[in-house]
């Protein structure tokens, strides 16, 4: 784990509940696409998978929102998608439609293409170099934070295999065969404790997991195919602070709590 004494370290601080001087400022958008250095680099690449399988190009746009806006954070510079990936099932980025998946994952079958038994540095191990070369980078100047995908969102593109508004594939899934929708969830879990525990061996100083499709289910659905993922991770990785954004989810997320 990464050990060296930061200069800035107002998030985390925030994020152990301990006293602040000011609210923390970040992107929480990776390296902010609104910046034109960043357009620049993509601009050289061939695309969007290049620039996360590259890792110091993705350092670099990973760093320049702090060089360029001086925020109290930056996070590393991926895609919640590099997990799937991972575990057997690829997927692409195009132009103007987002993700898509040539196979999904809607019955035992599809189960072949969710693999758990794999080294993390073997498959993933391009964002865990991107990190080390972040953290080299910034020596010191503000905190690293490493993502991955809540199980829940991850499950969304590996049974529809692209975006939706509604994922009713994925939905559908968890009626009518609740148990293979377990099997999967569970599988995702497993690989995600791996992978963000090698992201803070190899120097994040915090984690956000991010549950984009959070808000189309309902709170008992959320309960039991989400949170109890959700819970389980930051059950295993309690190395540094854990952050959730459920996007659409937060009367689920109080229900719950409550």
């Amino acid at each position: 784990m990464f050990t060296m004494k930061l200069q800035n370290d107002l998030i985390l601080r925030a994020a152990r509940g301990e006293a602040i001087e000011r609210y923390p400022v970040w992107l929480m958008r990776q390296a902010g696409r609104i910046l034109p250095e960043y357009r620049d680099v993509r601009a050289s690449l061939s695309g969007f998978k290049e620039l996360v399988e590259t890792p110091e190009r993705a350092a670099e746009v990973t760093i320049q929102p702090v060089d360029i806006l001086g925020v109290d954070a930056a996070i590393i510079f991926s895609d919640i998608l590099v997990v799937p990936e991972a575990m057997g099932l690829e997927y692409q980025m195009l132009e103007k439609s987002g993700p898509w998946f040539e196979k999904t994952i809607r019955s035992e079958e599809g189960l072949k293409y969710a693999e758990t038994n794999f080294d993390i540095e073997d498959r993933l191990g391009y964002v865990l170099e991107a990190i080390r070369i972040t953290n080299k980078e910034l020596n010191g100047r503000v905190p690293l934070i490493g993502f991955a995908g809540a199980p829940w969102t991850i499950f969304c593109y590996m049974v529809e295999g692209r975006g939706s508004k509604t994922f009713s594939e994925s939905r559908k899934l968890l009626y009518t065969n609740p148990t293979l929708a377990h099997e999967l969830l569970s599988r995702i879990t497993d690989v995600t404790i791996q992978y963000l525990k090698a992201q803070v061996k190899a120097g994040a100083h915090m984690l956000q997991v991010f549950d984009s499709w959070a808000g189309i289910l309902g709170t008992e659905q959320y309960a039991e195919f989400g949170l109890k993922y959700l819970d389980k991770i930051v059950s295993a990785v309690n190395e540094v602070p854990v952050t959730l954004f459920s996007k659409g989810a937060i009367t689920s997320v109080n229900a719950v709590a409550s």
